[in-house]
Parts: C-alpha cells; structure tokens; sequence
C-alpha cells in the first residue's frame, strides 16, 4: 500500500508478519536529485517484496537514493543491507553506531536479563524468537553520522534533526520546520506506546523518553508521521497520553512492590498488559522479553528518583 502524503513525500506500508505491531511505514521523499527513504523494515522476504513493490510504483532508482534510520531496530534497520547501492549513503545516530562498531550483540543483554530474573532456561529462547535477532541486517554499510540540529535538504524539504533518546539510545527524529511535519520513528506512535526498555544499570531510559517528549511538545508540527499505525494531528495530546500511560506505570510498579521485594521479571508478571494471553505463562517468549525490559525501565526512573531501591544478590531485586 502506497499513500501520497504530500507533494513528493510517500509512505509505504511495509508487512510486519507476526508482530502486534502488524506493519512499518516507511517513507519516500522523491527528489530530481536524490530520493530519501526513512526507515526500512525488517530483513526477510515479506518486507523486501513490499518495499520493491512500493518503489517501482514510485519509479523509485536506488542508485540515486539514500536512506536515512531513525534507530536500531530491527524493524527499522533491518532491510537497509539489501537496499543500499554502491552510490547510496545513509544517515544514522552517533550512539547506536558506536553500538554497531562495539560489536557486543546481545550478550550483554542476555546476561543483565538474568541478573534480573529472567530464567535462564527461558533466556537462549526468548532472543532466538526475538524478531530483532531473527530479522536485522545481514551487513552493516558505511553510515554517515547526523548529530542534532543536522540539517538534511531532499527536493522542497528541508529537515532537520531532533535527537529523541528513550525508545532507544539514539533515537532520531526528523522535523520539517515550514511544513510543519515531524518524522517520528517510534518516539510518538498513536493507539499504541512506544516500548521503553533498560538493559543496563548505567542509564535511564525512561526519564530520556520522557525528556523527549517534552523536547517535541515545543516544536510546531501540524502533521506526525509514526514509524507504525496512523498518521498524529494532534501531537500535544498525544504526548500528554504518553506521559499519564508512564506515570500510571510507575503507580503500578510502586505497588507490586509494596508486596514485598521482587525481581524485574517478578514484576513484569505482574503488571497490566495489552497483549492477549490468559496469563504471564501464556505469552509469547519474545513478550516477556519486552515487558521484563519495559519493567526495568520503570524500575531503573523509580530507583534514581529514589522512590525504590536495590538489593544486589545472585539475583537483583527491588523495594520500596
């Protein structure tokens, strides 16, 4: 599916089989010049067909495109390896590059997830079912860092960059300040939150999301475009619904722990999910995944508020 958003800028629809997420927009920014892409999906054959089905409607040339990504995930970063020509550059985050040249993968997440519970018999296949392991990019290409207030100029648009850590470490969005539309990734979705996790005990996810929040509630935008679901004209409220779902969420957190110390993956299972699953055993390994990262986000913000506080055994554990 190919919508015209507004002159010489397109979303196409790409397919997220098996995902609550149920598909990806990715953007096109026709140009004389050179095309842009925003974002690309996930590596595997669903999305591919799509995106070159979308491209050739287009009369897209990849050898006159280049690709700008939002942040890391896979359903973000994953095609691009399969896209790129040898004329292509892309544009990408300072963090998330240098978590690219780490060359860490997921191990260290592995290992802070069972720190904090997760069961480690469960863990191996939890990321194997991750559609993040499963379906990233093959091959990272050359990336061309864009920093904050970077300016990018593509046909009649010229946007600038807005650096919105939370939903990941280098999260990055665009802003078109005359036509008043903002690119937004992942940072604002509508229908659904942005998933906000923490896999380290050195940072804070939560209060940079929020702080993000705020930081775009001060540009002036008529139109978002989300990486997924419907378009936002109204960005005010809804970053005002984000804020009450995470305030709501830390209520929630404070009192799971009034019962008395508990793990991360104690208190995921525990907390109000939008998932259909008769209970926490019925979900999906890759769920848990993401609500044990997401309980941890809230328990890191109550923690450095001073609110909760740790207790560092074989397993870590939270109170009050």
């Amino acid at each position: 599916m190919i919508e015209n958003i507004r002159p010489d800028l397109y979303r196409i629809e790409i397919p997220l089989p098996n995902s609550p997420l149920k598909y990806l927009n990715a953007y096109v920014i026709r140009s004389e010049e050179r095309h842009l892409i925003v974002d690309t999906g996930l590596n595997r054959k669903e999305c591919l067909e799509a995106m070159q089905a979308g491209l050739d409607e287009l009369d897209i040339d990849l050898a006159k495109t280049d690709f700008f990504i939002t942040h890391l995930h896979a359903d973000h970063f994953g095609l691009v390896g399969k896209l790129v020509s040898s004329t292509s550059k892309i544009f990408f985050n300072r963090p998330e590059t240098e978590l690219i040249e780490a060359r860490t993968g997921w191990d260290s997440m592995v290992a802070y997830a069972g720190k904090n519970g997760f069961p480690k018999e469960e863990l191996r296949l939890a990321i194997e079912s991750h559609p993040g392991f499963r379906f990233d990019s093959e091959w990272i290409p050359g990336i061309n860092i864009l920093s904050d207030g970077d300016e990018m100029k593509v046909g009649k648009y010229k946007f600038r960059c807005v650096f919105t850590p939370g939903h990941s470490m280098g999260h990055m969005c665009l802003y078109e300040p005359t036509q008043k539309i903002l690119i937004a990734g992942d940072h604002i979705l509508i229908d659904i939150t942005p998933n906000i996790q923490c896999w380290s005990s050195d940072i804070n996810p939560l209060k940079n999301y929020l702080l993000s929040l705020d930081k775009v509630s001060r540009l002036k935008i008529d139109l978002t475009l989300p990486g997924h679901r419907r378009m936002i004209k109204d960005h005010i409220s809804r970053i005002k619904e984000l804020k009450d779902h995470h305030g709501r969420r830390l209520d929630e957190v404070v009192s799971i722990l009034g019962n008395g110390p508990q793990n991360a993956y104690q208190v995921a299972s525990q907390m109000t999910w939008d998932l259909k699953a008769d209970s926490w055993e019925d979900f999906p390994r890759a769920q848990k995944w993401f609500a044990c990262g997401e309980a941890l986000a809230h328990l890191r913000y109550l923690e450095e508020e001073g609110a909760i506080h740790r207790k560092d055994d074989a397993i870590t554990r939270f109170a009050i």
